[in-house]
């Protein structure tokens, strides 16, 4: 198995528009192996940054690509990328308006503290 994913292996990364394959080189798979060697997916957010770079030129050179077009699901799989949107672009999309409840308690509050 190690063989087959050292020799064919390719870079899962899900998306919100579905898995995107990468076709690493052959030092690229072996620093890959290196990466998901105790876990088969990764979230994004424990890579280092410079395993982040990684990825990120390898992405920009090769292009993703997609497994029904390509045929990558019969490849063995290095090891699975989580991209899972970061919270913080989340709650800039949709903000939220505090709850007057909680605001007249948090006021009343703070004066209560300030006599």
């Amino acid at each position: 198995m190690w063989m087959e994913k050292l020799w064919e292996g390719v870079l899962r990364v899900l998306t919100p528009l579905g898995p995107r394959y990468l076709q690493p080189t052959l030092s690229q798979r072996i620093y890959l192996l290196w990466i998901f060697r105790n876990f088969q997916t990764l979230p994004v957010k424990v890579l280092t940054p410079f395993q982040l770079r990684f990825i990120e030129r390898m992405s920009e050179k090769q292009g993703f690509a997609q497994s029904s077009l390509h045929g990558f699901e019969d490849m063995p799989v290095l090891g699975t990328l989580e991209q899972r949107p970061s919270p913080d672009s989340t709650s800039a999309s949709s903000p939220r308006r505090p709850n007057a409840t909680v605001t007249e308690a948090v006021s009343s509050f703070a004066v209560d503290q300030r006599s």
